[in-house]
């Protein structure tokens, strides 16, 4: 009998502590830490209820194009979609079409204007843990009337964020479906893709992006996740590596102030910054970078061969991140998707609730501010 109330005792506390943590996770409010002089607007694009997210932006005959994942939950499911609008002033959004493959999750589009031609890189997934397999893609001429979706000959590779340093060869870092491992390929058509090199391998290497300094030398940021923990992992962390053309040898560090989550880097006036997932806590016991246990925010950085400098959060929340962009002078307009920012969820939660698609307009030149004197 004493050991009965011992026990129920127990439970009684674990209940307690339990409702006390989630009642806190509804009601905390939003921490996110936007710093000044940042000069940034953000407006909702997209807000119909949806778990919307994994986000892409692109400038094609004369609009801005989005593209996004829509689906009840993270998670992946047959009921996924990817949207695709345009707009001519990144407020007023137009529909064009959907992309959904029957019996398959279908997540994290990326887009390439090569030539006259709009190209959609999407992957596809079967998995409830949202484990994509398989690149595929679709081309257009107009914006409107998409070709066939079709599988990338680099079977097992998923893509990233193409790139051109010269307008002839595009770049495109792409992950090993299994993780463990990034590679680089070049095209100069968009379609078909060839080796370059291996930029990572090992520490359960995932997504990976790349950018080019003014000489040509490219700088890779790589989500390392060293294990697939639901609690994530205490060795977590961002590998950053460069190469000189051809692009054959790779040296680098990890930075271990976060984990760059679903990256997206760009440059300005000689130097390349990312836009990312932010795990803004010291690793602990149960929220190691990765944990859906922890808050997440979508963050802007300083990206060096040595080292990530955070420069600003942008309001974010729960689940978030996974950002598009397009460059226009000294205007960054950027997409991002994010749970209610009147709270602070963590990511478990986020991945539940419904999450609008946010469009950011950022001055390059306060950012540029940030990186010299607000670091």
């Amino acid at each position: 009998m004493k050991i009965l109330k011992i026990f129920g005792l127990f439970l009684l506390i674990v209940i307690v502590i339990t409702t006390l943590i989630i009642a806190l996770w509804f009601i905390r409010p939003n921490a996110s830490e936007v710093k000044h002089p940042l000069a940034l607007e953000i407006w909702d694009a997209i807000n119909d209820g949806m778990h919307n997210s994994n986000t892409d932006m692109t400038f094609f005959n004369n609009y801005f194009y989005l593209v996004h994942a829509s689906s009840p939950y993270h998670f992946a499911t047959p009921e996924c979609k990817l949207v695709v609008w345009r707009s001519q002033d990144c407020k007023q959004w137009e529909k064009l079409s959907t992309v959904q493959i029957p019996g398959e999750d279908i997540r994290d589009p990326k887009f390439l204007v090569i030539g006259n031609r709009l190209i959609l890189f999407v992957l596809k997934s079967i998995e409830f843990t949202a484990e994509p397999y398989s690149t595929a893609y679709l081309v257009t001429n107009d914006g409107i009337h998409w070709s066939k979706l079709k599988v990338i000959g680099n079977h097992g590779w998923l893509f990233w964020r193409p790139k051109t340093f010269d307008g002839i060869t595009w770049y495109v870092p792409a992950y090993w479906h299994e993780h463990g491992k990034a590679m680089l390929f070049k095209s100069t058509d968009g379609i078909n893709w060839q080796p370059v090199s291996i930029i990572h391998a090992g520490s359960r290497c995932d997504e990976t992006a790349i950018e080019f300094f003014p000489d040509g030398t490219m700088i890779s940021t790589q989500r390392l996740e060293y294990s697939d923990s639901w609690l994530g992992d205490k060795r977590a962390s961002t590998g950053i590596k460069t190469a000189k053309p051809p692009y054959t040898q790779w040296t680098g560090i990890e930075d271990y102030s976060t984990r760059l989550d679903g990256p997206a880097l760009f440059s300005y006036h000689g130097k390349v910054y990312a836009m990312g997932r932010k795990h803004p806590y010291k690793p602990g016991i149960v929220n190691k970078y990765g944990s859906i246990l922890a808050k997440k925010r979508t963050a802007l950085w300083l990206v060096t061969p040595q080292r990530l400098v955070w420069l600003s959060d942008v309001p974010s929340a729960g689940d978030t991140g996974y950002a598009g962009y397009v460059k226009q002078g000294d205007t960054l307009y950027f997409s991002y998707y994010t749970s209610n920012i009147n709270h602070d969820y963590p990511w478990i939660v986020g991945m539940i609730k419904q999450s609008p698609i946010i469009i950011g307009k950022l001055g390059l030149q306060s950012l540029e501010q940030l990186a010299l004197y607000g670091r």
